[in-house]
């Protein structure tokens, strides 16, 4: 190898491979600019997500779900299914339909907008009814940031979200729907 090739790549090389990495260290369940299906075991629900973004690596983001058994006195699961998906680069409301609450995700990167499309997997206990309900503030609160959201209260479930797209930031913000499930069966089918 040319000597004089060497002494120029070589302060290169230290600065590349002395960069700091500052991703933080979570059980990520894709990597950039792929696609993931994330469910919890049987029996347990969504009840924490976090993101990690990155402009460098096609304005994508890592992701990372926890899952934690439903309450005893929840009824049986009685069916899951996966929900409506959304479009990449679209504004995307989803609320699981036949009362079900979110026990997974997942989702599509498509390089020729940034972005990614979506769909929760849902799951029914047996007639129970969501009450309570809320939506979070934007998660993150700016584009591009960190996002995390942890049920606030156990007894509380993800049934949904919305979601906004920045066409110029090439990212989104999510608003959970959070609620509370009653402990009896009801009638209503679509809450």
């Amino acid at each position: 190898m040319n000597s004089a090739l060497l002494l120029w790549a070589l302060p290169l090389l230290a600065t590349v491979s002395g960069q700091y990495n500052n991703i933080p260290d979570e059980p990520w369940v894709n990597t950039w600019r792929q696609g993931f299906n994330f469910q919890c075991p049987h029996g347990e629900a969504l009840v924490a997500i976090r993101s990690y973004f990155s402009s460098k690596e096609g304005s994508d983001r890592l992701w990372t779900f926890e899952c934690q058994p439903t309450p005893h006195g929840f009824g049986e699961l009685t069916e899951c299914w996966w929900d409506d998906i959304n479009r990449a680069g679209m504004e995307w409301t989803s609320t699981c339909s036949n009362n079900g609450i979110v026990a997974g995700v997942q989702s599509q990167y498509f390089s020729a907008v940034l972005d990614r499309e979506w769909q929760f997997y849902c799951c029914r206990y047996s007639r129970r009814c969501p009450y309570s309900c809320w939506k979070t503030p934007d998660i993150p609160q700016y584009y591009r940031e960190e996002g995390e959201l942890v049920v606030p209260s156990y007894g509380y479930f993800i049934r949904g979200a919305q979601t906004t797209f920045s066409g110029v930031l090439r990212d989104r913000q999510w608003k959970y729907i959070l609620c509370r499930m009653t402990d009896f069966d009801c009638q209503f089918e679509n809450l």
